[in-house]
């Protein structure tokens, strides 16, 4: 998580990501992040760009299914017909604790063109030093 589910944004829906996830460790993923003004956006980059985030385990993998339906309906994936879907979620090469994990990972699927990069790749930071 890079977003509003970390733990530091107090976000209403992070209660939903501990009954259903355990924190593991914070964590960084090669990507750009990028102020969508309510949100932020990560896009996948090859260079040596992180975005910090928060790495996360299924509790019960039996739930696998249900978690990530609702994970996938909080972050715009499935949009509706006619639709481009905000996010897509991709498996990536996640950094934490000196060791590399497979993880999922929800990119941004719109432009970013005309919006400002969060340097620092950690929004939470971002949002606390405006």
């Amino acid at each position: 998580m890079y977003g509003s589910l970390r733990q530091g944004f107090h976000h209403p829906a992070y209660q939903y990501i501990s009954n259903y996830f355990r924190f593991v460790g914070p964590a960084k993923v090669k990507g750009l992040l990028y102020d969508m003004g309510d949100y932020p956006a990560a896009i996948p980059v090859h260079s040596d760009h992180y975005i910090v985030g928060e790495l996360y385990e299924l509790n019960q993998k039996d739930e696998y299914g249900w978690a990530f339906a609702q994970l996938d309906d909080y972050e715009g994936v499935n949009a509706e017909i006619g639709e481009i879907p905000l996010y897509r979620r991709d498996l990536a090469t996640i950094f934490s604790n000196g060791y590399t994990t497979e993880a999922w990972v929800y990119w941004y699927n719109g432009n970013v063109s005309d919006h400002p990069i969060i340097e620092s790749g950690d929004v939470l930071a971002y949002r606390n030093s405006k």
